[in-house]
């Protein structure tokens, strides 16, 4: 962490136009397929045995599909909920009440259209599910660089609540290195479909 910030700046954002073209290459079908696996592989985490109330999200574009896993925690009859986001790129929180619930929305997000529960509500969850383009071998999260999940991850830290936080990815996705600074949160585990990944065991 010590190079310079323009440095690290530069790495992250080649980093992310090399995991967002390679997802770009994924068939269809491979992606449903990955989509099918990632939800078998959460659902089974010990973290998520007993928790009545997980905040998720819904992929779009190339992201890892999580329409399989959303429909089972609903079927498991999990409380699910799931972000909006706000003009100053905080997240907001609203229940899932199923796909048909879900409105377009900007920057080709789709949220739910139900009452909102404020920004707070993230810290009742049991159990948090991050998107990410990467994850290296501490728990340092490369998202799109809005820093939306990073105000998450500290409002969970700074008011002490400690759920289980994942983040799902493709295969591949874990690096061995992402330059960070000071206020990075860690995550410490990572699912991708073929496996779950414990970070940070150092």
């Amino acid at each position: 962490m010590g190079e310079p910030k323009t440095v690290g700046d530069s790495r992250k954002r080649e980093l992310r136009r090399t995991v967002l073209a390679v997802r770009r290459t994924l068939p269809p079908d491979d992606r449903q397929a990955a989509a099918e696996e990632l939800a078998r592989r959460v659902l089974a985490l010990d973290e998520l045995a007993a928790a009545r109330t997980v905040a998720a999200y819904v992929s779009v574009g190339t992201e890892p599909g999580t329409g399989p896993l959303l429909r089972a925690l609903e079927e498991r009859g999990v409380r699910v909920l799931l972000p909006v986001l706000q003009a100053d790129n905080d997240l907001d929180w609203a229940p899932y009440e199923g796909p048909g619930a879900l409105v377009p929305a900007g920057r080709g997000l789709r949220e739910p259209t139900g009452p909102r529960l404020g920004p707070e509500a993230v810290l009742r969850a049991d159990a948090v599910l991050l998107p990410g383009l990467a994850v290296d071998r501490r728990g340092l999260r490369l998202g799109r660089g809005a820093g939306c999940y990073d105000r998450v991850l500290a409002r969970l830290a700074a008011s002490g609540a400690h759920p289980a936080c994942a983040v799902l990815l493709y295969d591949g996705e874990v690096v061995d290195h992402i330059d960070g600074e000071a206020h990075d949160r860690l995550v410490r585990t990572a699912v991708t479909p073929t496996g779950v990944h414990r970070l940070g065991a150092e």
